[in-house]
């Protein structure tokens, strides 16, 4: 099975619909930068909306310990991702489970990268560059992921409901990442993308 998280959720309704299609996470943005970016006290009231056995994943990228440490302390998270140039030693410090997400273009040894984050759950591949901000929208050639890789292997960069069986049928990867692809506009997810997400996903698995 191809565990689906959407990222970016930025309000209740959002988190609502996703878990009521059947995704296994939703991601919150606390980058700044990002369109998608929640406050901790709005990530606070998503997560406490959420059902049982929905996985709340905190997107960080470049943020200080400091920040992480706020938002733990006021947000009930499952899970960390990091986006950014974070050292191992930095993405373990928080004594929490994380992924360490990483740019596929230009990376030119992949298994050199991903193995300093040994205690990493899984690794999140992008579409854009080394240390640089995901969320472009942007598919890569899906041949460059590794083969056979020790960890689960999470795909991101440009999914939407109309490549996303493509993507499963020739990657095998362990999870999806979604966020401007069931989007209706940016940061508001709509429901009917989610569905039609979640429709091909399980078609392509039953």
């Amino acid at each position: 099975m191809t565990r689906v998280k959407i990222c970016g959720i930025t309000s209740i309704e959002d988190a609502h619909n996703v878990a009521a299609a059947g995704a296994d996470a939703i991601g919150l943005v606390f980058y700044a930068k990002s369109s998608r970016y929640v406050t901790p006290e709005q990530a606070a009231k998503i997560c406490n909306a959420l059902p049982p056995f929905v996985t709340s994943v905190a997107l960080f990228m470049n943020a200080d310990a400091e920040q992480v440490n706020d938002t733990l302390n006021k947000v009930k998270l499952d899970l960390l991702q990091f986006h950014g140039a974070e050292s191992a030693e930095f993405c373990r410090s928080f004594n929490k489970p994380y992924i360490k997400a990483v740019g596929i273009n230009g990376l030119k040894n992949f298994t050199e990268y991903a193995d300093q984050y040994h205690d990493a759950l899984g690794i999140l591949i992008d579409s854009h560059a080394l240390g640089k901000a995901g969320g472009t929208g942007e598919t890569f050639d899906w041949t460059l992921l590794p083969k056979g890789y020790a960890k689960p292997i999470i795909l991101a960069g440009g999914l939407t409901p109309d490549n996303v069986a493509e993507a499963i049928m020739q990657t095998s990867v362990y999870a999806v990442d979604l966020s401007s692809g069931v989007e209706s506009s940016s940061g508001i997810k709509s429901k009917v993308k989610i569905n039609a997400l979640m429709k091909e996903v399980n078609r392509i698995q039953a």
